[in-house]
């Protein structure tokens, strides 16, 4: 059924949600960018800067950036790892994951409706 995973939850379909939704949707287009670069393997802010940047052609500043660490840290999405010299690295949960998926998928449905309705009005 559910089980209960920080703020939000995961339903039978492995979708994690916050309050009935995709929880990315709730924290923005760089907490999804965040989770994409993680992904792949834990970072630090400045090569979390330049993996965004190369992946998605947006350059998030330090204010965004920490902002959104913060807010997906206490979600639960993401975890620090030890310091290495000056150096902050973070990793991406198994919610972190799952959220990202859910919302990989939403984003997914939404595109391809656009597609068929732009299809559907001639444009």
């Amino acid at each position: 059924m559910f089980a209960q995973v920080g703020l939000g939850e995961f339903e039978e379909d492995d979708r994690f949600v916050f309050g009935g939704q995709d929880v990315l949707r709730r924290v923005g287009e760089a907490s999804a960018l965040i989770l994409i670069s993680l992904a792949d393997g834990p970072k630090h802010g400045y090569g979390l800067i330049q993996d965004i940047k190369e992946l998605a052609g947006v350059e998030l500043g330090p204010g965004t950036l920490y902002g959104a660490l913060d807010r997906l840290e206490r979600l639960g999405l993401i975890e620090s790892l030890p310091a290495d010299e000056r150096r902050h690295p973070y990793r991406i949960t198994a919610p972190g994951a799952a959220a990202l998926r859910a919302h990989l998928d939403s984003l997914e449905r939404v595109s391809a409706a656009g597609r068929l309705r732009l299809q559907l009005g001639g444009v």
